[in-house]
Parts: C-alpha cells; sequence; structure tokens
C-alpha cells in the first residue's frame, strides 16, 4: 500500500492536460497582476519614499560607532530648593479614535514631466546643503556657526556645536545617512555641563538644541540622541527651579549646579517661557516621565487665564513678566520678532495632545481673531493684489489701538500657522487668510531687484485694520504722500514701499515654512512655484566659495551684494529643509504624521 502522502499528492494534481494547462495560465496571470502592481508602488513615490528611507536608514548599525560620554553635571540628581508639587500633572491620554481633522491635502499622482521638474529642483536643494554641510564639517565642526567668508567657525550658542545638532534631521530627511551618522558620533561626546557662556539661554537652547535631539531620535530611533535630550531636559528643567515655578530667561550654571534656585527676570519677551510647550511635552511622551510636561502646563494656565485681560484681548504684549506671573501688563503687540513663536505653539500643542486639552484650542482661536481684527492688513500695492500683511500694534494711553504698518520677516510664518491652525479647527476661512498672508511675503520677496525680502518693510494699508478689506486702487500721489513722511524711505524702493529699516536676508526661513505649509494644505502648484523662485534668488544671492552668507542690503542689485561673515544654524536646519520639502513626495514629513517645532525639527504626533 503506498503511504499516505503520495495519496495526498494524487489528490492534488490536475486530472488532465487541460487542468493542468489551466492552473498554469492562472499562476501566469497572477504572477503578472504582482508585477504590474510592484511597479505601479514604486512608480508611485509620493506613496512609498517615506518608507523606503526609514526601512534604508534603520538597517544595520551606524556608519560611525560612537562612545557615549555622560555630561560632567547629572542634572537629573539635583536636588531643588523649589521642587514641583508632590502630585504631577500627567499626560492626556490621546483619544482612542482620530479626532482631528486632516490636515494635507489628499494630493493625486503627479505626471511624468511634473515628477521629473520637481526631482530636478529638490536635487538641486540637496546638492547645496551637502556643500554647506561639508563646509561647516571642513571649517567650523563641533562649533556653534560656520563663518562662510572668513573660512572659520564661532560659538555663542553655548558651544554645543548648534549648527550640527540643528542639522541632524535635515541630514536624516534628505537620506545623507554617513553625514548623519558622523554627527551623531559628536553629539554622543557634548557635555551639557560644560557652556562656552557662565549664562544658557533657556529659549535658544529648547528649540535648537532640545528640538533638534528629540526630533533625530523620532526620525532614527538612536538611543544616544534619547540619551543626550534626557540630559538636556533635565538641565532646561532646572530653569523652573524658581519660586512661582516659572521659567526663568537665562539659567545661571553655577546656580543651578547648587540647585540653591534661580531668579526669574522681571521682564522676558514672550516667546521666550511660551515656546518651551512643545519641546518638553514631546520628552515627557517619549519617556514617559511627566515632571517635563508638569512644568509646562503652569506656562498654559497663565495665558489662557491672561488671554481675555490684555489690552487686545485675545493677544498677547510683546514683553511679559514671569517674576510677577503676568502676562496681559504692555502695550505694544506684535506677531513679529520677541512673540513670533509664541502664538505658533498653540496650534501646534493642541496637535500634538491630539485636541485634548480645550486650553489650547480657545487660545488658537483667540489669537487669530484678534489678529485678523488688529493686526493685518491689506497694503496699497501697483497690481492691486489681494495680500495681507501682519503689523504691530501700539494701544495708546486712551486705549485706542493704533496700527504700525511694519512688516518684519519674522512674522512670514503666520500665513503657515494660520493655514494649519484653519485645518486643525475645521476653518476654511482661515485657510484662505493664511494663503493671503503667504502671498504677501511671497510679494515682497518678488517685488525687490535680488528676489529677497528684508528684514523689516514698511508698507501703506488700504484701509480700516481688519483682512476684510474693501477694493484698494492703487493712488500714486498717496504713496508719495506716505513716503515722505519716513526719514528712512530710499528712492530705489520698489512703489508700494515706504521703508526698508532693516534691508538684510540673513538666511531666515519663515517666508519660505509658510510657502511649505500652504503647499502641503492646498497642493495648489502656484506655491511649488513660489518657492523655486525664492530659492533661486536666495541661493544666487547668498553664495559663496563654502556655502551662503547673510547679505547686508537685498533692495539694490548688484553683481556682488554685501555680505556678512555669518551663517546661522537654521539655514540647514530650517530654510533648506523646507525647499527641499516642498519638492519632495508629500508623505516626506506629512502634516498628519509630524508637527515641526519652531526650528522646523519634526516631532511624530501620537497615534490613537
Amino acid at each position: 500500500m503506498p503511504p499516505l502522502h503520495h495519496h495526498l499528492r494524487r489528490q492534488l494534481r490536475p486530472r488532465s492536460r487541460l487542468a493542468a494547462l489551466r492552473t498554469r495560465h492562472v499562476l501566469a496571470g497572477f504572477a503578472f497582476c504582482l508585477t504590474v502592481l510592484y511597479f505601479l508602488i514604486r512608480s508611485d513615490e509620493s506613496t512609498s519614499e517615506m518608507d523606503l528611507l526609514e526601512r534604508r536608514m534603520n538597517s544595520g548599525p551606524p556608519s560611525h560607532p560612537y562612545t557615549v560620554v555622560k555630561s560632567s553635571v547629572d542634572w537629573g540628581s539635583i536636588e531643588y530648593r523649589h521642587p514641583p508639587p508632590p502630585q504631577l500633572a500627567q499626560l492626556p491620554k490621546p483619544p482612542k479614535r482620530a479626532g482631528q481633522p486632516r490636515v494635507q491635502h489628499r494630493f493625486r499622482k503627479e505626471s511624468l514631466e511634473a515628477r521629473r521638474t520637481r526631482d530636478e529642483r529638490r536635487a538641486a536643494v540637496l546638492k547645496l546643503t551637502q556643500k554647506c554641510w561639508d563646509s561647516y564639517r571642513k571649517y567650523a565642526w563641533k562649533r556653534d556657526a560656520l563663518l562662510p567668508l572668513s573660512k572659520n567657525g564661532r560659538d555663542q550658542f553655548s558651544g554645543w556645536a548648534a549648527t550640527l545638532v540643528d542639522s541632524l534631521d535635515t541630514l536624516w530627511i534628505m537620506g545623507l545617512r554617513d553625514q548623519f551618522d558622523e554627527a551623531v558620533a559628536a553629539v554622543a561626546e557634548i557635555d551639557f555641563g560644560h557652556s562656552s557662556s557662565p549664562q544658557v539661554n533657556i529659549f535658544e537652547t529648547n528649540i535648537r538644541y532640545l528640538g533638534g535631539l528629540i526630533a533625530a531620535y523620532d526620525l532614527s530611533g538612536r538611543e544616544v540622541l534619547l540619551q543626550k535630550a534626557i540630559e538636556l531636559g533635565d538641565l532646561i528643567y532646572g530653569g523652573f527651579n524658581t519660586e512661582n515655578r516659572m521659567p526663568v530667561d537665562n539659567i545661571n550654571l553655577e546656580a543651578a549646579i547648587n540647585g540653591s534656585g534661580l531668579l526669574v527676570e522681571p521682564s522676558v519677551v514672550s516667546a521666550s517661557p511660551g515656546t518651551l510647550t512643545l519641546e518638553l511635552t514631546r520628552l515627557s511622551q517619549i519617556t514617559g516621565n511627566p515632571k517635563y510636561y508638569d512644568a509646562i502646563t503652569g506656562i498654559v494656565d497663565l495665558f489662557f487665564r491672561g488671554q481675555n485681560q490684555t489690552l487686545l484681548p485675545g493677544l498677547f504684549p510683546m514683553f511679559v513678566s514671569m517674576s510677577r506671573a503676568d502676562v496681559t501688563t504692555g502695550r505694544t503687540f506684535t506677531l513679529g520678532g520677541c512673540a513670533d513663536s509664541l502664538y505658533e505653539y498653540f496650534p501646534k500643542m493642541h496637535a500634538l495632545l491630539s485636541g485634548t486639552d480645550p486650553q489650547l484650542a480657545a487660545l488658537t482661536r483667540g489669537f487669530m481673531d484678534a489678529a485678523k481684527q488688529h493686526l493685518f492688513f491689506r497694503p496699497m500695492i501697483p497690481h492691486e493684489d489681494d495680500i495681507l500683511m501682519s503689523g504691530n500694534v501700539q494701544v495708546d494711553l486712551g486705549g485706542e489701538p493704533r496700527l504700525d504698518p511694519e512688516t518684519e520677516h519674522l512674522a512670514c510664518f503666520i500665513g503657515g500657522t494660520f493655514a494649519l491652525a484653519g485645518r486643525l479647527l475645521a476653518s476654511d476661512e482661515d485657510v484662505e487668510v493664511g494663503a493671503k498672508l503667504t502671498r504677501g511675503c511671497v510679494y515682497a520677496y518678488r517685488s525687490f531687484p535680488t528676489g529677497m525680502m528684508p528684514e523689516r518693510i514698511d508698507m501703506i494699508p488700504c484701509g480700516s485694520r481688519g483682512s476684510e478689506e474693501p477694493p484698494c486702487t492703487w493712488d500714486e500721489e498717496r504713496w508719495m504722500e506716505e513716503r515722505a513722511k519716513r526719514p528712512e524711505y530710499k528712492p530705489h524702493l520698489p512703489k508700494g514701499f515706504t521703508t526698508a529699516k532693516d534691508p538684510r536676508y540673513i538666511l531666515r526661513p519663515e517666508a519660505i515654512e509658510s510657502v511649505f505649509y500652504m503647499w502641503r494644505i492646498t497642493g495648489d502648484a502656484e506655491w511649488q512655484e513660489a518657492a523655486w523662485d525664492m530659492f533661486q534668488a536666495v541661493a544666487r544671492g547668498t553664495a559663496t566659495e563654502t556655502c551662503n552668507a547673510a547679505v547686508l542690503d537685498v533692495t539694490v542689485a548688484m553683481p556682488q551684494l554685501p555680505q556678512e561673515d555669518y551663517m546661522e544654524s537654521f539655514w540647514i536646519a530650517e530654510t533648506l529643509k523646507y525647499f527641499y520639502l516642498v519638492f519632495s513626495p508629500p508623505d516626506l514629513i506629512s502634516l498628519d504624521k509630524y508637527v515641526l517645532n519652531t526650528e522646523a525639527h519634526p516631532f511624530l504626533r501620537p497615534v490613537p
């Protein structure tokens, strides 16, 4: 009797040649379908590139081995004179189901021609980034900043290699693995117990260093980055060792080491305390230690309680007092320098906490409504484009708000923030306001002969304050009258501009940041074209033999623009990264998966 498996094989055999042929045809058809599906997936770069990048980068050991050097001060073991309360605030639990609206546009598959153009532009950004990184590595390795003209380095942010740490996730995102691993090996040796300055600025340390470490860890999973983030997070946490548990602006290292307590400054820019929330919250999410989140809840509570008590309810004055826990006293209001990232973090914290804290939605909605009423204006320009700019407001002694139509490059972030908040709060109207604000900054870039926007400019408001303006007709006589009132006016300024008080371009990212958000949120091709115009102008106008340098005057075209011997760390960390992401498939750092801090460091949003 034949064995049992012989009978089983006989039962599985086709009963005839026809059946066998039919089976082969079915299998061949199935194989063909799999082949077609494979090439369809491979050809659809927009749905595969991020996964391929993550698999490639997470495979195998680092190309540069490293040894972790613990900082000379164990910031986590210091006993504080003003310890936190026994019961710490706990992170809100993310909802069981996804509760926030989709942020990114649903992109369709692009044409072959569009993809070819995008790839060429992205390659140009990558090439420039590699040049800058190579120059930093050659001339300023482990220094805070590169001096591109003198081919040297400089420390101004505690000497902890700001450009190196700030650029980590850019290297990762651009697929530069060898450079990334070499930088991680250098990070492993940083001593956060010793600083080149006796004072450590908590704002810059938080956004550049801690933000850079957290994002690089979220992307790569390299444990050394988390270890260093905890060391630095504990140092920043020491900045809350104050009598009222409000953070200082500058951490005195000697006082921080002995735990004797820090003195809170009587007045600080509002962005300083307001821009600690995102990074410390994400550190608590990653580590499971609630102390970092507990520290920032006092800040959020303070701004929430004071939002409707200011002279412009909804907005906060440029300067606040952490020593008095007062965020209501002050007469100057702006979305530009000194206040910018305070407002940027309200909707981003709302996203990072999955919409679980109603205070953040209220803070977001409140500032947006007030900004539309008081700060935004439509400028009078020759082509009568429907754009918006963001100005400043001074409230006089009688309580009357007076608009100063000065726009800073720093304020150009607000278009992207409005569009992001509009999506998160399901407001198409605010997405459109964000588009008009972003077009305003793009207009400023295109108006000047160098293709770059100055640091500070003035324009003429069309009429009353507010975003809803009647048609604005160009009035040459009015423009001439208004510019005559400005001692800073220069005859060569384009029509519509009355001053360029600060004519520099210092490699800032805020305009391309908003263009990036508008592209990802709306999918409108105008934003990619605007980004390419901006990139060509900036890359050309700031070029040096080694990398790129700040330009002293972008209002006058000349063969060689006057330059400053300085390259901010945010050039690679933000500006070039945003350009690269505009020309990348939209799933690379998706806004539905990540929240970017004010230094463009992407933090993973918790998954429900």
